[in-house]
């Protein structure tokens, strides 16, 4: 039967708000949620109404963004003004300073690995306040190190940002803006607010340390020669740099002279080798977020010390100076988002690629199971706290859970299967429901004779006697146990009554001629302190429903009394959370 006017009205409605809070694409698993939660007399004829819903989904994902908001303001004007209103209470304080359509704030993460939640919890905050103020997100690719960057790293962080949702207005590249900042950085030492220094790297070093400075920062210096050559190529690499005037003798070693650019000989994914002369973060991140009209600059609290350093280069060069927003970097304990962690495991081959789920990485994220909208969420739910604490992952799965639980079948998953005969049980068809309250989820038709697998685990705790329940199937009670090397290998069983007892154990089961082969991989902490755990993958071996095992890569599913999956490839699912 087709949609009837009001259904397809609502559908449309639902999908256009849908694709504007998802990249411009609506998803149809939330479209039919929604349909069915306002139109509850739908749930009868879902099936067939499925192809109408998925047309009308396509159709409005094929359109612009644009054209999407244009043609929700036409159909559901009110539609807009609530989300509008929805959008302003944002959990984030207010921005000092701030005026409605002139901030703009900016995401410059370096090319040099894959975006972590770290990265996440960063790009969500500034593209928050953007939207919060009717603003502009800049994403900004800090290349300025070509011995650390590639192509690859790019296109990775681009593609995790699309998959958070996070939409940035302007995409740049600080390599873009190369001459400009070699102009700053010729103008600071011809000031004087800078100079060039040929001491070697434990020199300085050694003397920064002692907060001595060096005799290339004395007057008499041929400073015009030596900038000269700087940036004529005449400096081999570490034969000089540029370091900024500051004070040996502050406290903050950050303003003891850093240097601001140095000399890499390196391929850049870019430029290529056409540049030899680099800046610094220190030196780049303040002229970019200048000259790209950046508002308010958010970072995190490890780069307090370099605040001083950042707004003496633009007052040494009269440059506009955005206001610095802190807050603390996000990580869970084992799961470190250091690449001084990562990278070394990635490299010998310990960990085989950037999506492996034991890793804080979004590409593992995705992988293992969790949806972006829980990341937001659970970001959002921090705050701008400077408190160096490391919230629980726990958290995090909560937010997942509670999105992904009315949309995940169960289905049944049996670890280190033993087989139970069930004595006096005829063949017999029984249908599995795929989701305990939505029928939109559909069913599953299963045959069982008098053989069938239950896990391993609950078959250890079994003695005679004892009566459990199959879940949605029968009773059975306990009539012999065969055990070899002290384990239980085969339950015989009778057949039970039906009769569902509070007190009964309720198990989960495949029937015999339906058991597929299949494994679970199982992410722990990646590290135990400062050290590798070499145990913190952990596979679980048993079978799946042949239903289960036919499932496309990517598909989420409850694994009964187990815990929530995803599926990773053919046979093999990983585990998301409990």
């Amino acid at each position: 039967m087709p949609l009837d006017s009001e259904a397809e009205s609502l559908v449309r409605v639902v999908a256009l708000k849908n694709a504007l809070d998802h990249g411009g694409k609506a998803q149809l698993d939330a479209v039919m949620s929604k349909l069915l939660g306002s139109r509850p007399d739908l749930r009868s004829s879902i099936k067939s109404l499925i192809p109408d819903i998925k047309a009308l989904v396509a159709s409005v994902n094929a359109m612009s963004a644009a054209d999407q908001k244009k043609t929700l303001e036409e159909i559901a004007p009110g539609e807009l003004v609530a989300k509008k209103q929805v959008e302003q209470k944002s959990p984030l304080p207010p921005l000092e300073g701030a005026e409605h359509g002139k901030v703009v704030t900016r995401f410059p993460p370096e090319p040099n690995g894959y975006p972590h939640i770290g990265h996440a919890k960063a790009a969500i905050i500034d593209e928050e306040y953007a939207r919060m103020y009717g603003g502009k997100l800049i994403l900004r690719f800090d290349d300025t190190n070509p011995l650390k960057e590639k192509l690859e790293y790019y296109e990775a962080i681009a593609e995790g940002l699309e998959w958070l949702g996070v939409k940035p207005d302007i995409v740049k590249n600080t390599s873009d803006d190369i001459a400009i900042l070699h102009d700053y950085g010729k103008r600071l030492v011809n000031s004087g607010g800078a100079y060039v220094c040929t001491c070697s790297q434990d020199r300085v070093r050694d003397l920064r340390a002692k907060g001595l400075a060096c005799e290339c920062r004395a007057d008499g210096v041929d400073v015009a020669g030596r900038l000269e050559k700087m940036f004529a190529g005449s400096y081999e690499q570490n034969e000089a740099i540029i370091r900024f005037k500051g004070d040996m003798a502050d406290p903050n070693t950050a303003m003891r002279d850093p240097a601001l650019f140095r000399i890499i000989e390196g391929d850049h994914p870019k430029v290529g080798k056409k540049v030899r002369v680099w800046p610094t973060y220190d030196f780049a991140a303040p002229l970019e977020d200048s000259l790209d009209g950046v508002t308010h600059a958010m970072r995190t609290k490890e780069y307090e010390l370099r605040n001083a350093l950042y707004f003496a280069i633009l007052d040494r060069l009269g440059l506009r100076k955005p206001a610095m927003i802190e807050f603390s970097r996000l990580e869970f304990e084992g799961m470190p988002v250091s690449k001084r962690k990562i990278r070394p495991l990635i490299d010998s081959g310990t960990i085989k690629s950037w999506d492996d789920p034991r890793l804080p990485t979004l590409s593992a994220f995705k992988r293992r199971g969790f949806v972006p909208e829980a990341i937001r969420k659970f970001v959002l739910s921090l705050g701008l706290t400077l408190a160096e604490t490391k919230p629980p992952f726990e958290a995090l799965e909560a937010f997942n859970r509670k999105i992904i639980d009315p949309r995940c079948m169960r289905l049944y998953f049996v670890r280190d299967p033993v087989e139970v005969r069930v004595e006096g049980a005829k063949e017999m068809q029984v249908t599995l429901k795929n989701h305990p309250t939505d029928p939109s989820l559909g069913s599953r038709k299963v045959r069982v004779a008098d053989r069938l697998f239950m896990a391993g685990d609950d078959a250890q705790n079994l003695k005679e006697g004892d009566e459990l329940r199959l879940i949605e199937l029968y009773n059975i009670k306990v009539a012999g146990l065969e055990r070899q090397d002290g384990r239980v290998r085969a339950v015989r069983a009778v057949m039970g009554g039906d009769e569902i007892r509070q007190s009964m154990p309720k198990v989960q089961w495949i029937a015999k001629n339906d058991i597929v082969e299949f494994q679970v991989m199982i992410p722990k902490a990646l590290y135990a302190g400062e050290e590798y755990n070499p145990d913190s993958l952990e596979v679980a071996k048993g079978g799946v429903e042949s239903f289960a095992a036919a499932l496309a890569p990517g598909a989420q599913v409850q694994f009964v009394r187990f815990g929530f999956c995803r599926i990773d490839r053919s046979n093999t699912a990983i585990l998301t959370h409990r």
